[in-house]
């Protein structure tokens, strides 16, 4: 394959969503932009929709649509994806128009009416733009996963190692009384000690297997439902929480070719996390739906929720939400980046919302299998 002909073979499988309310702009591009895979869209809400379902490279919006302004929809799409390339498409020039844009991470103007020539060349450029993106992102994920793995793995086996030093010193020393209620409530703390360290090897050398592990996915047929439920079962938060109700909302479907173990974990960091973050009481929903487009399966709580400005972040390697503040959430932080990684191997997307005080859904979507 010459090198013309491979760089063709690699455009056609980038895809580009046009967003304009009017359909001949949105055609006017498709056509301009041949030898791309084109979808439109007329309004912002669409274009999220189309979004969600995973597989844009690129995205083209006008400014000034009904439901959703284009500036919104740029805010909303660097949320789910800081590394997504947005241009903005504007007849108009006005300044404030164009530092909201910027505000919101625009990555290149176009101005209207379009010139089909600058327009190709700013897709062409939108595309090597993401890829670098993503290159530098994998890369300052990289640095941070050396920088910051010794010390983290130090925070967390620290406390419990202490506490349970101080324990054996002190029975070594002779000060343990077994009929003392005092010495039965520290044997109980250090046995959940203990139970903590197992659970922090076992999720270790689980993180480091995926760490390696570069086999793809492994599909077979797997019961949804059958899968939510025994998670469900099994899950240590949800025990955890017994005054947390769970709902049980699951549609009937035939098995789907999966790969039973990455999707388990995904599914697993997500419930987990429902009632991680739940109060004493509550509610945790769970909503399996099919659809022409694919599968989806929605998590949702009524715990404390998420700030805003920290959506963007969850995805990251070892960040943790730590609502009250007090740095002693218990994990790596690897779970809902891991989470999303699974999914997206699937041609899928998780998505987010959350209200502090209110609750968080998460959103898992996967295509059907060619």
């Amino acid at each position: 394959m010459d090198v013309v002909t491979r760089y063709q073979a690699e455009r056609s499988t980038k895809s580009i969503l046009v967003v304009d309310d009017e359909a001949v702009i949105r055609d006017l591009c498709a056509k301009a932009l041949k030898g791309y895979r084109v979808l439109q869209a007329g309004d912002g809400e669409e274009a999220l929709r189309l979004f969600e379902k995973g597989g844009i490279d690129v995205i083209l919006t006008d400014v000034m649509m009904p439901k959703l302004n284009g500036i919104e929809l740029l805010r909303r799409l660097k949320e789910l994806e800081p590394t997504l390339v947005v241009i903005v498409m504007t007849g108009y020039a006005e300044k404030e128009i164009i530092l909201n844009a910027l505000k919101a991470d625009a990555d290149d103007f176009i101005a209207k009416p379009l010139n089909l020539l600058q327009l190709k060349t700013a897709v062409d450029k939108a595309i090597d733009k993401k890829a670098l993106k993503e290159e530098i992102a994998n890369l300052r994920s990289m640095d941070r996963l050396k920088s910051n793995f010794l010390s983290l793995i130090s925070h967390k086996f620290r406390t419990p190692l202490t506490t349970i030093s101080l324990f054996l010193q002190n029975l070594a020393g002779g000060v343990y009384d077994p009929d003392d209620p005092e010495s039965r409530r520290n044997l109980e703390l250090i046995c959940g000690q203990s139970r903590y360290l197992e659970t922090l090897v076992t999720e270790l050398l689980a993180f480091s297997r995926f760490m390696g592990a570069d086999e793809g996915v492994l599909r077979e047929p797997c019961d949804l439902n059958e899968l939510v439920r025994s998670l469900v079962c099994s899950s240590r938060e949800a025990a955890a929480r017994p005054g947390v109700t769970t709902i049980f909302d699951l549609d009937p479907l035939p098995p789907i070719p999966l790969d039973r173990e990455k999707i388990a974990f995904a599914i697993g960091q997500v419930l987990d996390n429902a009632y991680k973050f739940s109060r004493e009481t509550g509610t945790v929903t769970l909503s399996l739906k099919r659809d022409d487009d694919g599968y989806r399966l929605t998590v949702t709580d009524t715990g404390v929720g998420i700030p805003r400005e920290e959506l963007p972040k969850i995805f990251e390697k070892f960040y943790q939400v730590d609502p009250d503040g007090t740095g002693q959430i218990r994990g790596f932080g690897l779970g809902l980046f891991y989470a999303r990684e699974f999914v997206k191997l699937h041609g899928g997307t998780v998505t987010v919302e959350s209200e502090p005080g209110v609750g968080t859904t998460l959103s898992l979507f996967i295509p059907p299998s060619d």
